[in-house]
């Protein structure tokens, strides 16, 4: 597979957004890259995909920036090019959510478990305090449609600003497990976190990486189904294959 597909973000005060978005795009442009990038003075969002060469091209200057050097980068391939074109679009936030109290920048980052933790709860049924684990799917219902963890906490949810209001029945439900929030790649997750732990949930951790991390440093253990990505390649397996990859309607062999 020749095409390198990142999905990347970022917390970091952005003063400069314009201006940075317009680096970004002559960057990636340079680069013969695809897809969006999401600029916002909260930080940075990031789905390209491109030959291995011009991905490293595009990252080695982020990575030289100290607002980015520590920005972990998930890796995927594919055969085809899994976008139209390249979008750098400047944002209020880099995933819309329109709370003070889960705005990353104002706030500690949200306790985190780790994939390889998450795991092993997984499939010892509690944490490591013993706690029953219950998983919370912070996506929508379509994305969930392609596949979640097992026995997962998922919403009837269309739009991200719906999760705290769709997941009030259940609050008293959850107040003796450990809770773990996650989506496809840590940004829904980490700020719907922040929201719930400040409206007295202190039971809720994210899922450090999302879905897309877990998948790459641990496999599917746990996860049944695909998880949906926003291209053409539709959702990816736990070993990061395409459902698709090339004529959308072919799958992947």
């Amino acid at each position: 597979m020749k095409v390198i597909n990142i999905a990347a973000y970022h917390f970091t005060p952005i003063a400069d957004p314009d201006a940075l978005a317009e680096r970004l795009h002559s960057r990636a442009a340079e680069a013969d890259l695809r897809g969006t990038v999401l600029v916002a003075p909260e930080g940075l969002n990031i789905f390209l995909a491109g030959a291995a060469e011009g991905i490293d091209a595009f990252l080695s200057p982020l990575r030289d920036d100290p607002r980015f050097a520590g920005m972990p980068v998930k890796t995927s391939r594919s055969r085809h090019q899994p976008f139209a074109r390249l979008k750098v679009k400047v944002k209020p936030e880099i995933i819309a959510w329109r709370r003070d109290d889960g705005a990353p920048l104002a706030h500690p980052r949200a306790p985190t478990v780790a994939p390889v933790d998450l795991a092993r709860w997984i499939e010892c049924g509690v944490d490591d305090d013993g706690r029953p684990v219950v998983l919370l799917d912070t996506r929508n219902r379509e994305e969930v449609a392609y596949g979640s963890f097992r026995d997962a906490l998922t919403l009837p949810i269309d739009n991200f600003t719906d999760l705290v209001g769709a997941l009030a029945p259940h609050r008293e439900a959850l107040a003796g497990a450990t809770v773990v929030s996650f989506c496809t790649g840590g940004i829904r997750c980490e700020k719907a976190a922040l929201t719930l732990r400040a409206d007295g949930m202190d039971n809720v951790l994210q899922l450090d990486g999302g879905i897309l991390g877990y998948f790459e440093q641990v496999g599917g253990g746990g996860y049944e189904g695909r998880c949906f990505v926003f291209d053409e390649r539709v959702a990816l397996d736990p070993s990061l294959q395409p459902l698709v990859d090339g004529d959308p309607l072919r799958p992947a062999a």
